[in-house]
C-alpha cells in the first residue's frame, strides 16, 4: 500500500511559478509510474502529466502545460516533483497525485491509477 502526500501549492499571479511535490511512503515507489491530475470546480479531473517508474523512463504532459510544466522524480526522497512555469489563471485547480502498478504512466484517465493522494490548491490570480 503506497501513500501519497501533495505539498507546494498556494497563490501565485499570472506569469508565475509553483513547484508541487508528491511524497511516498509504502510500496516501492521507484517501481510506480506517477500522474498529475488537477480538478477545477465544476469540472471532471483531468490528466496534467505523468513519469514512468525508474526504468522505464516515460513522461507524459497534456497540450495544454507542454512546454510549461516539467516533471521529474527523485527515488532518494521518494518523490515526483511538477515544477510550473508561466502560470495562467486556468491552472487554477486542486491538483492530484496517483501512483500506478504497472510503472508505465501511459493511463490518461484517474481510474488508471491504484493510489491518490489528498490534493493541493493551486490558485493562480490574473
Amino acid at each position: 500500500q503506497v501513500q501519497l502526500v501533495e505539498s507546494g501549492g498556494g497563490l501565485v499571479q499570472a506569469g508565475g511559478s509553483l513547484r508541487l511535490s508528491c511524497t511516498a511512503s509504502g510500496g516501492t515507489f521507484r517501481s510506480y509510474g506517477t500522474g498529475w491530475f488537477r480538478q477545477a470546480p465544476g469540472k471532471e479531473r483531468e490528466f496534467v502529466a505523468a513519469i514512468g517508474s525508474s526504468w522505464r523512463g516515460t513522461i507524459y504532459y497534456a497540450d495544454s502545460v507542454k512546454g510549461r510544466f516539467t516533471i521529474s522524480r527523485d527515488n532518494a526522497k521518494n518523490t515526483v516533483y511538477l515544477q510550473m512555469n508561466s502560470l495562467k489563471p486556468e491552472d487554477t485547480a486542486v491538483y492530484y497525485c496517483a501512483a500506478e502498478i504497472t510503472g508505465w504512466a501511459m493511463q490518461r484517465r484517474p481510474n488508471g491509477y491504484d493510489y491518490w493522494g489528498q490534493g493541493t490548491q493551486v490558485t493562480v490570480s490574473s
